[in-house]
């Protein structure tokens, strides 16, 4: 069979995986787990289609990037570490021919950030390939892991359980796995097999040589829509990639279904019955502001969070000022209910994300003056409302309210548009462990303390929720309530590097690897 893989990982530093380093990775909010999408357009470049999608949907990952393109013949998968920007380049693009395409950008919560976890994953099959792409996380992985143990053994040529070298760690590793093991049946009804034994939340986009697959989890936790090209078909975690290419909207993929996509049309499958617990964190952080969830703008959604902070909430004060970008709706919405002028009382660094080099101590210490600043005009002699969408650890908000007083303000009043987080989630926010999350530990009146504020007002569940237009009974709210809509397993089974453990462990069942280049 063809190498898949056009090229090895690339030299530069970070591009093995091995090098990365979050700036502080004490410091950082909370991360979704990836962003996915896939078109199905003969006669456009599908290549340039997904890379601009995938550009939209960046913020659901920085991690890793891949693209995975076929010509109906043969997939091509080209994936490296990076941002999707540093990973492809103009020639790359060009090199990717084909009318069916999937891409991926990844933010790991389950197996490591290397370049053996970067997606799209590939596969040989029976009478072909698939490349799959993967938000969100799985808590079957165990069993999943058997499951794959289970198929025909190595001596076949696909050699779908072991490969001598590098090896993938990464619950999707295991779906591509299942799903490529279908030597007696389609890879469509392989598909409907598969899936109703998955646990957990996902969005997956998938691919064969000539047909384009997505299938949403049965609680639609995380998003996922369909589009229309004039020549095709398109699927994201987002709308705004759908905007990105001139794609318009059809509609949401429903929580428990499949969509086929290839030269017959368009097909729909009901793989399980849906029970729509959509994660509440898409409105309060994760997505966009120009996305729409469930019928609601998720930028409206949070400036009514702002409003409804200022209700429940209210304060004397002469700014309301956000913390850039994440808490400007709600920052909008408390000024708007308040009647205190809005404004900006920090400067965001555009150019500090992820860095390939560890800070020491000394810079650690300074850590969030590298990517905010304050505006010392504006803040000196007032009294301030600062708005953000949560608090995790602490530490930002500690060294924020520090800048604040260090630039003159008088008093400093902290407004958060989601209540204190508890909770660990399972399904693809890779928040921190129970221990790490300061509102375990602490009450708000600790956490005020903790942070050096002079008031602390976390928005009410109910207020955020009212906030979502939804129904509390079809979100997932666990981070917050500790009540998990899909049951967990034994802790023992759950965690970040689960499959890495499992590399020496004869009691969790064995890691599955991708196919590598050899």
């Amino acid at each position: 069979m063809a190498n898949p893989f056009p090229t090895r990982p690339s030299s530069r530093k970070g591009g093995d995986g091995r090098l990365t380093a979050a700036l502080d990775p004490h410091d950082q909010g909370p991360q979704d787990a990836c962003g996915v999408f896939g078109v199905w357009a003969p006669g456009e470049d599908v290549a340039k289609l997904t890379y601009f999608g995938l550009y939209a949907l960046q913020h659901r990952g920085q991690e890793s990037a891949g693209i995975a393109v076929s010509n109906g013949r043969q997939i091509l998968v080209y994936k490296d570490m990076g941002l999707v920007s540093q990973v492809f380049d103009e020639s790359t693009l060009n090199s990717l021919k084909g009318h069916l395409a999937i891409g991926h950008s990844r933010y790991s919560t389950t197996g490591a950030s290397t370049w053996e976890n970067a997606q799209p994953t590939f596969r040989p099959t029976a009478d072909g390939s698939i490349a799959l792409g993967h938000n969100g996380n799985l808590i079957n992985t165990h069993e999943l892991s058997q499951m794959v143990d289970a198929l025909p053994g190595p001596a076949d040529e696909l050699e779908l359980h072991t490969r001598p070298q590098e090896t993938s760690t990464n619950d999707t590793s295991l779906v591509t796995a299942l799903l490529a093991h279908h030597p007696d049946t389609s890879l469509e009804l392989r598909a409907l097999e598969v899936l109703p034994l998955l646990r957990g939340a996902f969005c997956f986009v998938w691919m064969n040589e000539d047909t384009l697959y997505a299938a949403r989890d049965p609680q639609g936790i995380r998003p996922l829509v369909l589009g229309r090209l004039d020549r095709g078909w398109v699927v994201a975690s987002e709308q705004a990639a759908l905007a990105t290419i001139g794609a318009s909207v059809v509609r949401e993929v429903e929580p428990g279904e499949m969509i086929v996509i290839d030269e017959n049309g368009l097909r729909s499958y009901t793989f399980a019955e849906p029970e729509r617990k959509g994660c509440v964190f898409e409105y309060v952080y994760l997505a966009r502001p120009d996305a729409t969830i469930s019928g609601r703008s998720v930028h409206e959604a949070r400036v009514e969070m702002g409003r409804q902070l200022a209700r429940e909430f209210p304060v004397e004060a002469d700014l309301v000022m956000p913390v850039p970008e994440s808490g400007t709706p709600a920052a909008a919405g408390y000024a708007e209910e308040s009647g205190i002028p809005f404004g900006q009382g920090f400067v965001k660094n555009a150019y500090v994300g992820r860095t390939f080099i560890q800070p020491s101590q000394t810079l650690r210490q300074l850590g969030i003056r590298l990517k905010l600043n304050a505006l010392d005009h504006m803040i000196r002699g007032k009294k301030i409302v600062v708005v953000d969408d949560s608090i995790v650890r602490g530490n930002t908000q500690r060294a924020q309210v520090r800048m604040l007083r260090e630039a003159g303000a008088l008093e400093v009043h902290v407004r958060i548009s989601s209540p204190p987080v508890k909770w660990p989630c399972f399904y693809g926010i890779d928040f921190a462990t129970r221990a790490e999350l300061i509102a375990n530990g602490l009450d708000v009146e600790e956490i005020r303390s903790s942070i050096g504020a002079d008031s602390l007002g976390y928005i009410s569940l109910d207020g955020m929720v009212d906030a979502t237009s939804q129904s509390a009974d079809r979100l997932c709210k666990a981070c917050f309530t500790g009540e998990y809509p899909i049951e967990l397993p034994d802790e023992s089974l759950l965690g970040k590097h689960l499959l890495e453990v499992s590399l020496n462990s004869p009691t969790l069942g064995k890691a599955l690897p991708v196919l590598n280049n050899p």
